[in-house]
């Protein structure tokens, strides 16, 4: 009886390995699960259906954007996984959860209900985001992980959500609109103040979460008011309520 219970915890746990190799090969691998894969600069881009040029110009814009962040690694090489019919972005949301685009170590899966290129946007539970700012905030990500590593980056190093969601934020967040710390504060006073549902929007009609956006507000008040780098921002002790009390302190002064 032992023996065969033996055999059977044996038999058990090399499935199991088996099975982890499978998915850790599969997720690591995107080529497996689409029928094609183009290579534009630093990218390469996994397919089934043929590439949408607005997407390229796209790809190219995000590119540019995230170039302003001090993290930009010219060197590094970004898979984009598309949903266009391929099982991988499915396989991606069962291991990491329901989201617009997911990313971890190089790779930026979109994941989203659906995506309109011409239109720019992507959508998710009924709310749309601007694409393009969404697809330069996962790449920001992709510069978090190369820069710090696996285990120094979120979800293992489980930085505070304000410093690690609010500069891919900040990087990607760069129309007209969104570029005035004081303006911005106080719509974010506006959105916090009436009924909102945790949402707000911005001039072009695109979504995001109000939380997002104080996260946003908050870097750019390090950044751009305090001169802090990224780096020493993930140094520092200082807690978001606190950051945020100066801020507010900040945007007082500036309309008094």
């Amino acid at each position: 009886m032992k023996k065969r219970l033996k055999k059977f915890m044996f038999r058990l746990m090399v499935t199991v390995l088996f099975l982890f190799g499978l998915l850790v090969t599969s997720m690591l691998s995107p080529i497996l699960l689409y029928a094609n894969k183009t290579t534009v600069g630093n990218y390469s881009i996994y397919h089934n259906k043929q590439l949408n040029n607005n997407f390229l110009q796209q790809l190219n814009q995000s590119n540019n954007i995230i170039k302003s962040s001090e993290l930009y690694d010219p060197k590094l090489k970004i898979d984009v996984c598309l949903k266009d019919g391929s099982s991988y972005p499915g396989l991606v949301t069962f291991v990491m959860g329901k989201d617009l685009i997911s990313s971890f170590y190089n790779k930026i899966i979109l994941t989203g209900d659906t995506v309109n290129y011409s239109d720019n946007y992507i959508q998710l539970d009924g709310h749309k985001w601007n694409f393009l700012q969404m697809l330069a905030h996962a790449q920001v990500h992709c510069l978090e992980f190369n820069k710090y590593g696996l285990w120094h980056s979120n979800p293992i190093a489980k930085h505070p959500a304000w410093k690690w969601e609010g500069y891919p934020e900040y990087i990607a967040k760069q129309n007209p609109d969104q570029v005035n710390l004081q303006d911005n504060i106080e719509k974010l006073l506006q959105a916090e103040s009436t009924p909102n549902n945790g949402w707000m929007k911005f001039a072009d009609s695109a979504e995001t979460l109000i939380s997002f956006d104080e996260y946003r507000l908050l870097i750019k008040y390090c950044i751009e008011i305090k001169k802090m780098t990224f780096g020493a921002l993930m140094k520092d002790t200082t807690g978001e309520n606190t950051v945020r009390q100066q801020m507010i302190e900040w945007y007082n002064r500036q309309r008094n």
